[in-house]
């Protein structure tokens, strides 16, 4: 497996969506036709552009789709620019699938889920949401919490309209940190629109965003009586070689790109203070 992982494959990029103005969607395929390889929702691949750099990033679609693989991108540092120069047409590598995936298979069956994310943190629980709808007769109902700084800034939004909020058993629940024109929904933080929303605590929580909003956001569910072993999140972020080579993510008996990126925050409570 470890084999097999470090080999990149070249990929084309065959489809580039334009999201928001600093998040751009990826969609990429062998130069045959075929998804690079398969993966589980929460793992992530590592994308190259040769002579620049390489850095881990989530595979946003989901397991179920068998067509092509999407990566959505935030452009912040040197190889990210590149990345969002690219056209169609265009090759780059990709090796993996790296990571600890969200456990869809056993621990989340049957389960009433909540996903809340954050600006760019819906790109990684966008592969979870989109393998749960693919397999609704396998999990409870299902409720979303979205929130990002603007209506602009919201990711996947034309999915989310047309797509996810059409299904009839998924509750979508849209936010944006301050009024503008043009929009007419909830205006707020996440972690406020989350205790007044006031969800059920019984419901499984995936959830992604900036720290400070999952710090918050934490908080305000464990005052609402959800305890800590219902509650995942996921830390890519932290991972840099993706096989526990390189130490970057070595926190204590840890090491984020083998353990994780998927944690429950019970196993959080476990690393030192410093993390």
């Amino acid at each position: 497996m470890i084999n097999d992982t470090l080999i990149p494959y070249i990929a084309e990029v065959v489809d580039v969506r334009i999201d928001t103005p600093d998040v751009k969607t990826f969609r990429v395929l062998t130069p045959d036709g075929k998804k690079p390889f398969e993966h589980l929702p929460g793992q992530c691949a590592m994308i190259s552009v040769p002579g620049v750099g390489e850095a881990m990033f989530s595979i946003t679609s989901s397991p179920t789709n068998k067509d092509y693989m999407e990566f959505s991108i935030k452009k912040c540092g040197c190889l990210t620019e590149w990345l969002h120069m690219i056209e169609v047409g265009q090759q780059i590598t990709i090796r993996g699938p790296y990571g600890k995936h969200f456990p869809v298979d056993n621990e989340l069956l049957g389960k009433d889920l909540l996903f809340i994310a954050g600006g760019i943190g819906l790109a990684p629980l966008r592969s979870v949401i989109n393998y749960v709808r693919d397999n609704r007769n396998k999990y409870g109902k299902v409720g979303i919490i979205y929130g990002a700084r603007s209506k602009e800034d919201l990711v996947d939004y034309d999915e989310i309209i047309h797509e996810w909020m059409t299904d009839d058993d998924i509750v979508v629940d849209l936010t944006i940190d301050k009024e503008q024109d043009g929009w007419d929904g909830h205006v707020g933080f996440i972690p406020d629109f989350v205790k007044e929303l006031s969800p059920d605590n019984s419901k499984t929580v995936l959830m992604c965003g900036p720290p400070v909003m999952i710090k918050f956001t934490l908080q305000r569910l464990i005052e609402l009586g959800f305890e800590k072993t219902q509650i995942y999140t996921t830390m890519e972020l932290k991972m840099k070689c993706g096989v526990g080579k390189c130490g970057r993510c070595n926190i204590g008996s840890k090491y984020v790109c083998k353990d994780g990126p998927v944690f429950r925050f019970d196993e959080l409570d476990e690393l030192p203070d410093e993390y």
